[in-house]
């Protein structure tokens, strides 16, 4: 059981970016002895949270305290010499090296100003012994698999003495087995002390390892207790910001789709650990939405069905043809266009005008002998800027300078200039104000209406009930059930993601 004194604690910390605050006035604290979970949707604030801890950002307000002394760190090396280790998801990891050199990697121990090969490998295998694993440490970390390497890698942070571990999605990339293994050695390391924060988005994990769970969204703290009692729709409801009674719920799973042929068919869509072979088919005039909490695969599926993705295994098929080019090239010219989550980092080109990023994707429709007429052009955009009410000064007026809500109209302008067979939207009113956000799914009621084929993705419960004719549940990178008509319901869609 995870000790009663603070190690840590964060008070009222506030961290702002351009535009956002991250943070609002956040309270954490970790416990000696204790896995403690930081749980929460994308943009919840948990990368940030993290960050504070580990000295990479610091706070704007509030302070840190460690072991109930006032601290700040300028640099994650300032937080590494008070005992603040971090593995983050992707390890900063030598594979070439062995592992005890990874182990003691700029803290190697030393003999006459020489390292000590032989006492580094001592010292590492005792390590990696106290830590539940037998491996012979100078052997080269890539000959391991990457449970090991994961495991070596928070095995590093003890080897520097820290008394805190941080982890940012330990598991991400590993089978079964290998978490498995990862979530024996953090028991051991809570038995001998050590005080871990757990970041991840794999409930199952959380229940198993954490003994307490703080809970943010939208920048702030709207839970913090312990998991014994906190069933997990409960711990759904808190991330997702809706609370949902369930009766009986009715989640389906053989649910009812529409005669009609399908425009598009993905079949048995895997990536190794990513995706585990999702179909999905989408009709002309429907908008099916697709649902799951962070980590589901819900965008990677998106992702791999407009070419953005390699995929293991599975096929995507769109008007009877199947996509033999795994392209986003291919999928553009067979009509399917992808809104992507992120529009500042995988959409817009702020530096460029609104009339050029509308006209990307239509530029190769547009051309004659690789010359673009610009009278056929500006009437395109024209056409757009006014369906879509996009407000700026002028056509060429760089995007960047749009607010949030018109930048994603530009987007969507962009992809219906290209005259698509079938439109996903992922998260297309996440960030945007109330009224834009009607504007937007009016619009995809009426381009349902006029024939395209909508895949909607979205975490707002509401838009998904509102919008869609039928809503796919993902879990762990599989479908886990499906709902039509009547049982689209928030109540369904929640029994579907707290299911085990």
């Amino acid at each position: 059981m995870a000790g009663t004194s603070t190690v840590i604690e964060a008070a009222g910390v506030v961290r702002d970016f351009p535009g956002t605050r991250a943070l609002d006035h956040v309270s954490f604290t970790l416990r000696r002895g204790e896995v403690h979970a930081v749980l929460g949707e994308n943009g919840a604030g948990k990368s940030t949270l993290v960050k504070v801890l580990c000295g990479i950002d610091p706070p704007d307000a509030g302070l840190l305290r460690l072991c109930g002394a006032p601290v700040r760190f300028g640099s994650p090396r300032d937080a590494e010499r008070a005992g603040i280790g971090a593995v983050h998801q992707e390890a900063n990891l030598v594979p070439q090296m062995s592992v005890a050199r990874n182990l003691f990697l700029g803290h190697e121990p030393r003999r006459l100003g020489l390292i000590s090969v032989a006492a580094m490998n001592t010292r590492a295998s005792d390590i990696m012994t106290g830590c539940g694993l037998r491996i012979d440490v100078r052997q080269p970390l890539e000959s391991f698999d990457g449970g090991i390497r994961q495991l070596v890698a928070v095995a590093r942070a003890v080897a520097m003495g820290t008394s805190v571990i941080v982890l940012d999605e330990p598991t991400a990339g590993l089978d079964d087995e290998q978490v498995d293994r990862l979530l024996t050695m953090l028991d051991t390391l809570r038995a001998r002390g050590r005080s871990i924060v757990y970041v991840s988005h794999r409930l199952a994990e959380i229940e198993r390892i954490c003994d307490r769970a703080t809970v943010l969204r939208d920048g702030r703290v709207v839970h913090t207790g312990p998991l014994a009692g906190l069933d997990r729709m409960r711990l759904v409801s808190l991330m997702l910001g809706r609370r949902v009674t369930l009766g009986t719920p009715s989640p389906g799973g053989v649910a009812t789709e529409p005669a009609d042929p399908p425009i598009l068919q993905a079949t048995g869509l895997t990536r190794r650990h990513v995706l585990g072979g999702v179909s999905i088919n989408l009709r002309p005039g429907e908008v099916v939405g697709l649902s799951g909490l962070l980590g589901a695969g819900r965008s990677e599926t998106a992702k791999a069905i407009a070419g953005a993705m390699p995929l293991d295994a599975g096929q995507v098929t769109v008007s009877g043809a199947r996509l033999r080019q795994r392209s986003i090239a291919g999928a553009v010219r067979a009509g399917v266009g992808l809104l992507p989550q992120n529009r500042t980092t995988e959409g817009i080109i702020a530096s460029l005008s609104v009339r050029d990023n509308i006209a990307l994707a239509a530029l190769p429709r547009l051309s004659r002998a690789g010359i673009v007429s610009d009278a056929r052009l500006d009437r395109i955009v024209d056409t757009f800027m006014r369906r879509l009410r996009i407000k700026a000064t002028s056509p060429g007026q760089p995007v960047g300078e749009l607010s949030g809500g018109n930048q994603q109209k530009v987007l969507l302008a962009r992809w219906l200039a290209t005259h698509p067979r079938v439109l996903m939207l992922d998260e297309p009113t996440r960030g945007i104000d109330i009224g834009t956000k009607s504007e937007v799914r009016s619009l995809i009621d009426d381009l349902a209406v006029d024939g395209l084929a909508v895949m909607l993705i979205s975490s707002d419960l509401e838009e998904l009930v509102g919008s869609c004719d039928r809503v796919l549940v993902l879990r762990d990178g599989a479908v886990a059930g499906q709902l039509t008509g009547p049982d689209v319901t928030e109540k369904n869609i929640m029994a579907l993601l707290a299911a085990s």
